[in-house]
């Protein structure tokens, strides 16, 4: 099953669960929310069925979000291995157009020397001047507007004897 997010506005605040039913509510495994009241989901009392109120799951998981964020500055851009926001070695980034009005800002990582990316509108690119320096470079073009497009193909002009028709 793909790990995700779990969504605390699914949980009704006026309601109780018992485990089940939130494991049925987010599509994880009864175990994992086990887990979760383990490690500090509040439940009504000790007593068996468990159960949990819809406003206590909501703020649990509302809480559980908010704590792995690691929100970048403008000079920064976050590295997936590091898992934390890095200014690229050297402050030197180049920016690679998607669209006309989206790119994504190419660097290095100065710990681990892996690539980081951020995506960023053209036109904030404004923000990071000063802090980064930005090449940039020419988007690519699509085949249909090339002057001469790129066939790549094995067939060649020539028909081999073997796929020549009788005569």
């Amino acid at each position: 099953m793909a790990k995700s997010r779990a969504n605390p506005r699914l949980a009704k605040i006026h309601r109780s669960y018992t485990v089940e039913e939130i494991a049925a509510l987010y599509g994880v495994h009864r175990n994992t929310v086990r887990q979760w009241i383990k490690v500090g989901l509040p439940v009504v009392d000790q007593r068996r069925p468990v159960l949990v109120l819809g406003s206590a799951l909501a703020e649990y998981l509302r809480i559980r979000r908010t704590v792995n964020k690691r929100p970048c500055q403008p000079g920064e851009i976050y590295c997936l291995r590091c898992r934390e926001p890095r200014v690229p070695a050297g402050t030197y980034v180049r920016y690679h157009p998607i669209t006309p009005t989206q790119g994504n800002l190419v660097g290095i990582c100065p710990c681990c020397n892996t690539g980081l990316f951020r995506r960023v509108s053209a036109a904030n690119l404004g923000q990071f001047d000063g802090l980064l320096h930005i090449t940039l470079t020419p988007a690519e073009e699509h085949i249909g507007k090339s002057a001469q497009p790129s066939v790549n193909s094995d067939f060649t002009q020539d028909t081999p004897d073997h796929a020549k028709a009788p005569p």
